[in-house]
């Protein structure tokens, strides 16, 4: 991503040098959903591809998420939580930021929703008030919300994977003490929007555009029935090295995110805001919350 579509997803994701601002295990549920029968892949990369499809059928689980960014030698990470309904591809999240850079603020949670095409946010944006909520088309976003909401939600993580190329099975390991396969390969950002619906594909072929080469690296973890229970994703595009450098002085941006799926079949309600509820004044800094 060069340029401005560059500069904006890094103003997006969390402030290294300035230039970058991040938006920002369970074993009781081993059979609760899905069915042993979800497994019938007959090679790596074609199970990895249809974990997205298994997760649907799957119901509902808890998540955690991880997100660290390293440019110009700095690393920010921001954890979130949460729950999402995968039949109805929409979801929830609470994101903790770290200190600002002084050490001394100590910021409130942010409040995500996500649903098909949507992202609303809570405490996000100088300028909101509060206890409202910003909501954002997430196809207008140069990084289709990959990355924007500081972390990469269950359902996007995992309809990266339709578009999976150059895949290995690692071998077996566990996660949150569930026995699990180790795969390994690149996402094809393009080839994965031409595999979802509508509302998903736009977000995705905005961030075909914006990450370099368009590809995502991923480790992912599937349990025996194919679902995913852990997924390792690296974002990598092109932003501003610092805020007083010119156009010309860029840096590799890295975003590494982990994305981890528990307790399926866990009661999970996704309530909208009310639109009196929902902002749609001018937000000063929507990256600072």
């Amino acid at each position: 991503m060069v340029g401005r579509t560059g500069r904006a997803a890094a103003a997006a994701v969390s402030g290294a040098a300035a230039a970058a601002v991040l938006l920002g295990g369970c074993t009781g549920d081993a059979d609760a959903g899905g069915h042993s029968s979800d497994r019938i892949a007959s090679s790596p990369a074609e199970e990895v591809r249809g974990a997205a499809d298994v997760l649907a059928r799957s119901g509902t689980s808890r998540t955690t998420t991880t997100m660290s960014m390293d440019s110009g030698g700095t690393k920010i990470t921001v954890r979130g939580s949460g729950g999402f309904d995968y039949a109805r591809r929409r979801g929830r999240l609470t994101v903790v930021l770290p200190a600002d850079a002084s050490g001394e603020r100590v910021r409130k949670p942010l409040g995500e929703l996500i649903v098909p095409g949507w992202l609303y946010m809570k405490n996000r944006g100088a300028g909101v008030p509060e206890g409202k909520w910003v909501r954002v088309d997430t196809a207008t976003l140069p990084d289709g919300n990959l990355v924007t909401g500081g972390a990469t939600d269950p359902v996007t993580a995992a309809d990266l994977l339709r578009g999976a190329r150059e895949v290995e099975l690692v071998g077996a390991t566990t996660v949150g003490g569930v026995r699990v396969r180790h795969f390994r390969g690149v996402s094809d950002i393009a080839r994965a929007a031409g595999a979802v619906p509508e509302a998903a594909a736009k977000p995705l072929r905005a961030a075909a555009r914006g990450f370099t080469g368009g590809r995502v690296p991923f480790d992912a973890y599937l349990d025996d029935r194919g679902r995913l229970r852990r997924i390792e994703q690296v974002f990598t595009f092109t932003g501003a090295a610092g805020a007083g450098a010119g156009r010309r002085a860029e840096s590799r941006v890295v975003v590494r995110s982990v994305t981890e799926l528990h307790d399926f079949g866990a009661r999970v309600v996704v309530e909208l805001p009310d639109a009196a509820d929902v902002y749609h004044g001018k937000v000063v800094s929507p990256a600072v919350p």
